[in-house]
């Protein structure tokens, strides 16, 4: 312990939100470093990772849909596990490398939060990939739990923390307390599925296609949960399924609400079936202490508002939240030896 306590003075140790839509990584010290899309271009000739090229990440991203024949854009995660054991792991090693630097000789240590609904199975490939990526030892971290250290909620108290955590991937909900995750769910809908609801819809109501990109970025600039007070209007382009040929139309926020309706109502259904679970005298906590919402889906305009009115709970949104998840990995790796035993899902080393 002492000897790797020494080492660790030399050692860029690093929290890391292996995401499906966006991958932060924190440096102890430093804070966030780096926050990339979890996107790779890979050779469809060789299937090997363009990292000559600096395809990872936001490149890579700009990629999607572009790219010619010899070249696919990939996102080797998905619903917050590892869909591609061999590109997350070059994409893991490219950050790793990028962070940690080529002139230290020293490995980091790397904690990782993971989804709380994962299995073994998705749990050693997690950690087999950041151990082959170039990490002296590594830990789990259930999301939740980083996602509450990372808001500042008061895990350690016997008092009732609820999170909800709205990813790319998944949706996670917690009720936490004395340092640990009292009852959760964990979907694998989320911020995808809102996109592939937006692509859906245009499909079937204007038999227009369009790429992902476009579908997240009319989600983020009209989606919403709930009316707004002025209702947004976007054009959009893509191929006419009837035609083939290139066209644009104009789409409302009622529109895209409509679209997303289903999608939403399955994340708060999960919201309540959490609650349902939580003991009497948590439940009474929660009434005062409310609902702590992070991810980039708790950007979404009028979601709180919607849980609120589901739950009969208030509803806030954690500062910056999106980078929620990785600073709890980061607080996390500050109170290593003291947390381990009770949130690590366990550790190992190389």
């Amino acid at each position: 312990m002492i000897f790797d306590r020494i080492i660790g003075l030399f050692s860029a140790d690093m929290g890391i939100d292996l995401g499906t839509a966006t991958t932060l990584v924190y440096v102890r010290g430093q804070g966030i470093v780096l926050c990339e899309p979890s996107v790779v271009a890979v050779s469809k000739d060789t299937g090997r990772v363009l990292l000559d090229g600096m395809a990872v990440g936001e490149i890579a991203k700009k990629m999607l849909g572009r790219t010619p024949g010899s070249i696919a854009a990939v996102r080797p995660m998905r619903t917050g596990v590892i869909a591609d054991f061999d590109i997350t792991e070059a994409m893991l090693n490219y950050f790793i490398r990028r962070v940690h630097g080529r002139g230290s000789f020293i490995r980091p240590r790397v904690v990782i939060a993971i989804p709380s609904g994962i299995t073994a199975v998705e749990e050693r490939a997690v950690r087999s990939s950041a151990l082959r990526a170039g990490a002296r030892k590594v830990h789990l971290i259930r999301e939740p739990m980083a996602a509450a250290i990372g808001a500042g909620l008061p895990i350690d108290e016997p008092t009732g923390s609820m999170i909800v955590d709205v990813g790319g991937g998944t949706t996670e909900v917690a009720v936490i307390s004395l340092a640990d995750i009292v009852c959760s769910e964990s979907i694998r809908i989320a911020g995808d599925n809102l996109d592939a609801a937006i692509i859906e819809y245009m499909k079937r109501t204007y038999s227009l296609l369009i790429g992902e990109q476009s579908a997240e970025r009319i989600k983020i600039e009209i989606g919403s949960a709930a009316p707004l007070k002025e209702e947004l209007e976007m054009e959009v382009g893509g191929r006419d399924l009837i035609a083939g040929l290139p066209r644009t139309t104009t789409v409302t926020s009622q529109e895209i609400r409509e679209a997303l309706g289903e999608t939403i109502q399955a994340m708060i259904e999960t919201i309540k079936r959490t609650l349902e679970k939580t003991e009497p005298e948590l439940s009474a906590d929660l009434v005062h202490n409310g609902i702590t919402m992070c991810g980039g889906g708790a950007l979404m305009k009028g979601l709180p508002s919607v849980i609120a009115q589901a739950t009969g709970l208030k509803v806030s949104v954690a500062d910056d939240p999106i980078t929620v998840v990785a600073r709890g990995t980061g607080v996390y790796l500050d109170h290593l030896e003291q947390w381990k035993g009770a949130m690590d899902v366990s550790d190992e080393e190389m």
